[in-house]
């Protein structure tokens, strides 16, 4: 047991930092994100749960607009193309299934 923030960080983009727990099936992250910042288009094999903690965070997902805010979640089937927006900082929890191991 540590604190998420002692893991060493990870940005898989400009603007995103995360810090990525994993375990043999899954990933945990505690991610933060800049206002303004863009995730482009994507889609992975894995399944995913983003849930917002702080923060107003423009999710597409599947071509729909998903605007997410403190308190709400989506999950993202795997192979789902996503994309979002941080319209404000974010502070928000990224789960991961199979555990990602881009992100180790």
């Amino acid at each position: 047991m540590q604190p998420i923030k002692d893991i060493p960080s990870k940005e898989p983009i400009p603007g995103i930092t995360g810090y990525y727990a994993h375990g043999d099936k899954h990933t945990f992250g505690y991610v933060e994100i800049k206002k303004g910042t863009v995730i482009p288009e994507h889609h992975h094999l894995h399944e995913q749960i983003t849930y917002v903690i702080e923060g107003q965070l423009n999710m597409t997902i599947a071509g729909k607009p998903c605007p997410l805010t403190p308190g709400m979640y989506h999950i993202i089937p795997s192979d789902t193309p996503h994309s979002a927006v941080a319209v404000t900082d974010c502070k928000l929890i990224d789960t991961f299934s199979p555990t990602r191991e881009d992100y180790k």
